[in-house]
């Protein structure tokens, strides 16, 4: 059985910084596709960023420069390191594996977690 299990969210004020973390267990994320999405009130979810088994990253426009997408394979965790926050950035966090190699795109992920709340505020 496949689990993921998010944390590290929070309430932070802009230009502030949180990592995420996502424990995961029943594969390796070594050989997954992992990736980060978010989605905030009344608007569609959006994946954040994505890093496949041969370790190529993307990340979305918003948050390049910001976000670090990282994985731990001894620890089977997956992390997102989120800098200069910004209050657009408020939104659930879920992390998402699929056992396709090369996390392509239009990937429609089958595992989930259950998420984080990420709250930007002053």
């Amino acid at each position: 059985q496949v689990y993921l299990v998010e944390s590290g969210g929070g309430s932070v004020q802009p230009g502030g910084t949180l990592r995420l973390s996502c424990a995961a267990s029943g594969f390796t994320v070594r050989s997954y596709c992992m990736g980060w999405f978010r989605q905030a009130p009344g608007k569609e979810r959006e994946g954040v960023s994505s890093i496949n088994m041969y370790g190529r990253i993307t990340y979305a426009d918003s948050v390049k420069g910001r976000f670090t997408i990282s994985k731990d394979n001894a620890k089977n965790t997956l992390y997102l390191q989120m800098n200069s926050l910004k209050p657009e950035d408020t939104a659930m966090y879920y992390c998402a594996a699929d056992p396709n190699r090369f996390c392509s795109s239009g990937l429609q992920y089958d595992h989930w977690g259950q998420g984080t709340q990420v709250t930007v505020s002053s």
